[in-house]
């Protein structure tokens, strides 16, 4: 079976001060191994430096700790997520879901979900790491948006319902569950996307109080 980064890469080049997309493939590769192998905790970016075959300097140049490496796995892992097929907003709901609790599951063999978990908890001692989750969180976490605009613009949902609010809502309940480690499983996603669905069409509309 091949790797989840194999196919970028045959040989690494040098391209100067631009990064080298073999060379990203390679720490990729190399962090993904680890992972498998020791788990995230026992990572260290000398042992991702010596699996790669690439220079600590040059690892360090592009990826300031072990954090930044997995947010480039998660973004890649965000990026081969289908775009859904716009029957209905709790189809969509549904099917998308399914795809991400299943990618943080590990159910195509890289567990997401763990390094989520990590990249979420060192962010509150690392502001620029915090910077770089929510700037790859607003380009990534498009399909979610594009799902409820269209939902929106076939009256599925109030006119007036704000979208950024909406999508944090809907993200809401899976990330608690990520975090405390209780990822559904399949069966019971579709409750979740009806529960979501009754909060979403009863109370996001409005704007919130100001004393909230």
């Amino acid at each position: 079976m091949a790797s989840p980064v194999a196919a970028l890469h045959e040989a690494r080049t040098s391209v100067g001060a631009r990064r080298s997309e073999a060379t990203e493939a390679a720490v990729l590769e190399a962090f993904v191994e680890l992972l498998a192998e020791v788990g995230y905790a026992a990572i260290t970016m000398e042992a991702v430096a010596k699996r790669a075959r690439a220079g600590k300097a040059t690892i360090y140049r592009w990826w300031p700790t072990k954090a930044y490496i997995a947010l480039s796995l998660i973004s890649k892992a965000k990026v081969e997520l289908p775009t859904p097929q716009g029957l209905s907003l709790r189809s969509d709901l549904i099917d998308y879901m399914t795809r991400v609790l299943g990618m943080w599951r590990g159910d195509a063999g890289l567990p997401v979900g763990v390094l989520v978990r990590h990249c979420y908890a060192e962010a509150w001692s690392d502001p620029a790491l915090a910077a770089a989750l929510q700037s790859e969180r607003l380009e990534r976490w498009t399909l979610l948006n594009d799902m409820l605009q269209s939902a929106r613009d076939r009256g599925e949902l109030p006119a007036e319902t704000d979208l950024a609010r909406a999508k944090d809502f809907a993200m809401s309940w899976p990330l608690y569950l990520l975090m405390t480690d209780q990822v559904p499983e399949p069966d019971a996603i579709a409750r979740m996307v009806d529960d979501t669905l009754n909060g979403l069409r009863a109370g996001l509309s409005r704007p919130p109080s100001p004393d909230t």
